[in-house]
């Protein structure tokens, strides 16, 4: 038997065809002439007060954070978003809007999804990670990883979702689920260049009426983040955490208290290895040029040369085997290396040093590792950077407790330096790093647990996601 809330919707979609189907035929009569769709205040009204009873089912669930959260953004009409909602930050507010065709047609647990699924895009900070790996990826690849790492967390997801069994099916991978949004995205660019090369046809951008959309598009789906007021990474993040402060008005679920966690926890800077996967992705973008096929932006632009990722990514790992840093904290923290790395091409070169070079070798993974040599000097990190300065490196990694000299005797010629200081270790003693310098803190080791209080009908635990990841 038909609701009362089904029956608002379906009388408020009708209406929002007949406001869609008067602009379609004022723009035919007016061709080019440029007009915004007039949407009648008492539709406004009404459908606002069908999105109020969507957040009281929010507010009144175990998940009432979404509903708090809600409640403190902006909201408004959008025809021209290609999902049912969408969000981006405006005058200091986070704004939801809605697509009336789209929304309207789910029912109302799908409603309340469709509004966490933008919440936990905030909560993930999509909207800053994406924009880094837009001259990177292709907007589709972005879109498709983004969506299919927030709709993990969710049930009672729209038929067209973009969804891990989705992509799995849709392109013929078998990726795991509870990955990060980086590990996705390169996977599935991968799949959709392969695509393309097989692909002898041009590939046609329906995208074509600017001002209406009636179907789920996933390529387009983010566009409106590029409408977002320009704001700092650290404002952006405090204004989240801000929102999120006064959305926890109760328990909540395990997987959005890690998110919230690492988010509270970030203070607007990335730790060492996630600073590591973001610098892997400058130095892997280094592409060869090639006219064997064409560029994935613009296919009908022949005279475009498209790109192999045929470059190898040369990383050498230092470690200051006079400092702090134990056996354990090294073997741990070069598993880490190896995982964020493992996706790119690359070679990765171990130097053990104290005040000379002692050792060289090169590691493919963790069973390379060799046990550090017994020798221990002074610290010194010039020898380092001048045998690098003779390599073709792309990226040195140094593992050290910071003591050394104040000043290198030559400089880094061509390649990006990530200092990693030893949890015990202070401070670098360089003026000039010449890179970033992280500290080394314990990473958490992943166990093949689940916890029982946070399994989905799917059967997957949320406790299993890595946080920002």
């Amino acid at each position: 038997m038909e609701s009362y809330f089904d029956k608002q919707a379906k009388c408020l979609y009708n209406k929002a065809e007949e406001i869609i189907n008067t602009y379609a035929m004022l723009k035919a009569n007016k061709k080019g002439e440029n007009f915004d769709i007039d949407i009648p205040q008492d539709f406004k009204d009404d459908f606002f007060k069908l999105v109020d009873k969507v957040n009281l089912s929010l507010m009144e669930d175990k998940d009432n954070f979404y509903g708090y959260f809600l409640f403190q953004t902006l909201r408004d009409i959008r025809f021209d978003i290609s999902s049912p909602t969408a969000v981006n930050f405006k005058g200091a507010k986070y704004v939801m809007y809605f697509n009336p065709i789209i929304f309207l047609s789910l029912d109302m647990k799908q409603m309340e999804s469709t509004i966490k699924h933008e919440i936990l895009h905030i909560l993930s900070l999509h909207m800053l990670r994406g924009k880094e790996l837009k001259n990177k990826y292709s907007t589709l690849a972005i879109n498709i990883a983004m969506d299919v790492v927030v709709n993990q967390y969710l049930n009672y997801l729209p038929p067209y979702a973009t969804t891990l069994q989705w992509l799995n099916s849709n392109y013929n991978l078998k990726l795991e689920p509870y990955e990060s949004f980086e590990y996705y995205v390169e996977k599935i660019q991968t799949e959709l260049d392969l695509q393309e090369v097989d692909e002898n046809g041009e590939e046609v951008d329906n995208h074509e009426n600017e001002n209406i959309e009636t179907e789920y598009n996933p390529e387009h789906t983010h566009d409106i983040w590029e409408e977002s007021d320009e704001i700092d990474e650290k404002t952006l993040k405090e204004f989240t955490e801000k929102f999120v402060t006064l959305s926890q008005k109760g328990e909540i679920p395990n997987y959005l208290g890690g998110l919230i966690s690492a988010l509270k926890n970030s203070k607007g800077e990335l730790p060492w290895n996630l600073y590591l996967k973001k610098l892997m992705g400058t130095v892997e973008s280094n592409r060869k040029k090639t006219i064997t096929r064409r560029n994935r932006r613009q296919p009908n632009r022949l005279d475009l040369r498209g790109e192999l990722r045929g470059h190898k990514a040369e990383i050498a790992v230092a470690l200051d085997t006079s400092g702090s840093i134990s056996d354990e904290e090294f073997k741990q923290a070069i598993k880490e290396v190896l995982q964020i790395v493992k996706n790119y091409n690359h070679e990765i070169t171990i130097i053990e040093c104290d005040n000379e070079i002692r050792r060289t070798y090169k590691v493919k993974s963790v069973k390379d590792i060799k046990e550090r040599i017994n020798i221990r000097g002074g610290t010194k990190f010039t020898p380092v950077f001048e045998y690098a300065n003779k390599k073709k490196l792309n990226l040195l990694v140094y593992f050290t407790d910071g003591k050394g000299e104040d000043r290198l005797e030559v400089i880094p010629r061509g390649y990006k330096v990530l200092w990693v200081i030893s949890g015990r270790g202070d401070k670098l003693s360089l003026n000039n790093p010449y890179g970033a310098v992280k500290k080394l803190s314990k990473v958490e080791v992943k166990e093949d647990t689940i916890d029982m209080s946070d399994v989905r009908d799917d059967g997957y635990s949320m406790n299993n996601q890595q946080p920002m990841l």
